[in-house]
């Protein structure tokens, strides 16, 4: 995104707006900086005038810059497995919102998580696993109770309800609340399809 896109993105609306312009340039193949990963692409940046800040799962199945058809300096990307939040998380996106002024904040999901089938595997059989695997487990068990388990569509269901329940819990951050409240910060979720390339928005 060259600077001229980045100050026309500058409210959340408009950045909404840029990001899924650009998944849908990835979708019909026709992506603007098409995987330019070049040291030359890199330096041409410039300064760091990120729009948006994405959350989203480590699965390296969803590149998020690619799945955006983003280019260097354009977003922010946090990964965890089934972007699940911590503290250097939180702290990472206030960070984003409060000194870069991003004013966009998306959750993305997507089908088939891995991690997500692990919490769902862990509660309709009760053996939790060991290691910090349990922590993301944890995390995401209460979107497969509020879905519950034992349903057939568990899962999908899951993914779309851990979204929901992140968004939710980034709206509720100490420092994100008065930008939200203001307008001047939206904080989204969508899940990311497979299949299809395509993202869909997530209504709250």
């Amino acid at each position: 995104m060259t600077g001229s896109s980045a100050g026309a993105a500058r409210t959340p609306r408009a950045a909404l707006a840029e990001l899924l312009t650009g998944n849908r340039r990835f979708v019909s193949g026709q992506p603007v900086h098409g995987h330019d990963v070049t040291a030359a692409a890199a330096v041409a940046s410039g300064d760091q005038q990120p729009y948006a800040v994405l959350l989203g799962c480590i699965d390296s199945r969803v590149p998020l810059e690619a799945i955006f058809d983003q280019t260097f300096g354009s977003i922010c990307v946090i990964r965890t497995g089934a972007h699940v939040l911590d503290r250097a998380v939180c702290g990472s996106i206030e960070y984003v919102v409060g000194q870069l002024g991003v004013p966009l904040v998306m959750v993305l999901g997507h089908e088939r998580c891995g991690a997500v089938a692990s919490a769902v595997d862990t509660l309709r059989t009760g053996e939790r696993p060991g290691g910090s695997l349990a922590y993301l487990v944890d995390q995401i068990a209460p979107a497969v109770t509020e879905v519950g388990a034992d349903d057939p569509r568990a899962h999908p269901m899951a993914v779309r309800r851990h979204v929901l329940r992140t968004v939710a819990a980034l709206r509720a951050d100490d420092l994100l609340t008065g930008p939200v409240a203001a307008g001047r910060v939206d904080v989204v979720g969508a899940v990311y399809d497979l299949a299809t390339g395509e993202v869909t928005l997530l209504d709250r």
